[in-house]
């Protein structure tokens, strides 16, 4: 920003035609405000703010707006919340990600539209820290992370519960007989003990830890619980940094580049974070041009070990990482492998932050790099017949004993036809077969969290635990089980999974990073040439929608929002 350039109020006139008129009504509607002219003179920082009754994650919000508002005063700005979007995980239909697109556009236009020379942005529920850098990325105006921050670990009989590895555990062992209704009622009300994001290395946390490695989030505000001082004074610092923002300006451009990304990528192995992270990374990655190949994806999984024992791939809860040392413990740890001279948006390179001594390192939760929980990273990206152009795999969450499979396929064409079917007794499926689910990718179904099929009743009750689970559809960063998501082209483009018959041979080979349709090509050119998709929808977001949502190996963001 040069001298020259307008400041706070003075940005982006109404255009009336009379650029001077519109700067007098301007400040005259501000001044209804009750704010003095003096600071309404000077920079404005916006703030954000994503609370709303329908987003639990979220309550707390309005303490961090206050708290931000307080760091921005103090660094001689004036801070203005504006609301936008707020995504609430649980609370949305069909799917959160189905919004989030529409969550970053809201973001990225606010910020242009309105005066304000920086922003922080306020949010942590699933979708919403995506959607927030994808619009900030776009915008490209100096802009500061501020997490919400996650749920602090409830109590069931002796046993600590953290929404929602534990409430997926629960109700598998609830679906298998083996906890009855009066004990799953009990349960309910102890998942989520706290405000805040979910308690365990999923979705929000894994996003909150990436924003921290890409430079957007202050270092060592990713993993901060959110019922704790900590995380106002957090926000209280996020409010100064915005303000330094206006002196030594760090926008998006800077931070979002191919090396990051790798940091990023790093990370997210290391952490045994969510599937869901690859689509987001690829999304914000696509605002800048930048595209996240397969290959590099897995040369970066291969060399990258899991270092962080959490749920859903190991014991701990978010709070226990805070305490052990954090995303900084984390990033020591991987200090050879990372590029150093990216820039976090106080400025200083990770090698200057990581020059720093560290503190007090717990090695129960955050391991050293030479005595991993695993010697290879949490996720993998497969190819082959079945998934021409990529599918991801969380190897970290899975079933060693079934990463070498090839089986009869039982294929649930719908949504719909899983819940009617998936627990009927007469359903022919044995452990040994893979479960396909088609029609629940972003153009079919808005690729919603039901790729982690249940395992049918019979088969729970018999004690079956995991199968091989197949499709176009995502699953939370706080499930688990041997299942192959993101199938890209889904089924309602014509990809592949669309000609799976029941009895068609699939194989997954972990080792060679391929999952394979066995059926002749000619044969599946035959299924194929008779496909069509589902209608579109007609009228309003849904439709724009699927009009213009691209794939997952593209983020599955909109084609004309990328870079």
């Amino acid at each position: 920003m040069s001298d020259t350039d307008p400041i706070g109020l003075d940005r982006g006139l109404t255009n009336y035609g009379d650029p001077d008129f519109a700067r007098y009504l301007r400040r005259s509607f501000a001044r209804s405000t009750g704010i003095s002219p003096e600071l309404l003179s000077g920079p404005v920082v916006g703030i954000a703010a994503t609370h709303s009754g329908f987003n639990n994650c979220h309550r707390l919000v309005p303490d961090l707006v206050e708290a931000v508002s307080r760091g921005v005063l103090a660094a001689g700005a004036l801070p203005l919340p504006f609301p936008t979007v707020s995504l609430g995980e649980v609370f949305l239909n069909p799917t959160s990600m189905m919004f989030r697109n529409l969550m970053a556009m809201d973001t990225e236009e606010m910020i242009r539209a309105q005066p304000m020379d920086a922003v922080v942005l306020v949010g942590g529920c699933d979708k919403t820290v995506p959607a927030q850098l994808m619009g900030a990325t776009s915008a490209n105006r100096p802009a500061v992370q501020l997490v919400t921050g996650p749920m602090s670990t409830g109590r069931h009989r002796g046993t600590r519960l953290g929404a929602c590895t534990d409430c997926r555990s629960y109700w598998a062992r609830h679906r298998a007989g083996e906890v009855d209704a009066a004990e799953i009622a009990i349960v309910e009300g102890r998942l989520a003990a706290t405000a805040g994001t979910c308690a365990v290395m999923g979705t929000a946390s894994t996003m909150a830890c990436l924003a921290e490695t890409l430079g957007f989030a202050l270092p060592g505000t990713a993993a901060i619980p959110a019922v704790a001082a900590e995380r106002l004074v957090a926000a209280e610092a996020a409010g100064r940094a915005a303000v330094a923002l206006l002196k030594t300006p760090v926008t998006p451009d800077r931070l979002v580049t191919v090396k990051s990304i790798e940091n990023a990528l790093r990370v997210l192995m290391a952490i045994g974070g969510s599937t869901n992270a690859i689509v987001h990374l690829a999304a914000i990655a696509g605002r800048r041009g930048i595209r996240i190949g397969w290959d590099r994806l897995n040369a970066i999984s291969d060399e990258t070990p899991v270092l962080v024992d959490l749920k859903p791939v190991g014991e701990g809860y978010m709070e226990d990482f805070h305490a052990a040392g954090g995303l900084g413990a984390v990033l020591r740890e991987l200090r050879p492998l990372l590029h150093l001279d990216t820039v976090d948006v106080t400025g200083r390179t990770l090698g200057e932050r990581l020059a720093e001594p560290p503190e007090w390192i717990d090695r129960r939760i955050i391991r050293p790099f030479d005595d991993p929980v695993s010697r290879e990273g949490g996720l993998i990206a497969l190819t082959g017949s079945l998934a021409p152009d990529g599918a991801i795999f969380k190897r970290a969450a899975a079933t060693p004993a079934l990463f070498e499979t090839e089986g009869r396929a039982v294929v649930f064409t719908s949504l719909d036809d899983l819940a009617a079917r998936i627990d009927d007794p007469d359903l022919d499926v044995t452990p040994s077969d893979v479960l396909v689910l088609q029609n629940a990718g972003p153009h079919a179904a808005g690729m919603p969290e039901a790729g982690y099929l249940p395992i049918p009743k019979t088969l729970a009750r018999a004690g079956v635990k995991d199968m091989v689970r197949i499709s176009d559809a995502r699953m939370s960063g706080t499930a688990f089980g041997t299942v192959v998501l993101h199938v890209s082209p889904e089924a309602a483009a014509g990809g592949p999974l669309a000609a799976v018959r029941s009895g068609d041979r699939i194989r997954l080979s972990v080792s060679a990073k391929a999952i394979d349709l066995l059926v002749p090509p000619d044969e599946l050119a035959r299924r194929l040439a008779d496909h069509r998709p589902p209608p579109a929808p007609e009228r309003g977001y849904a439709a724009l929608y699927r009009r213009s949502v691209l794939q997952a190996p593209e983020g599955c963001d909109f084609d004309f929002l990328r870079g």
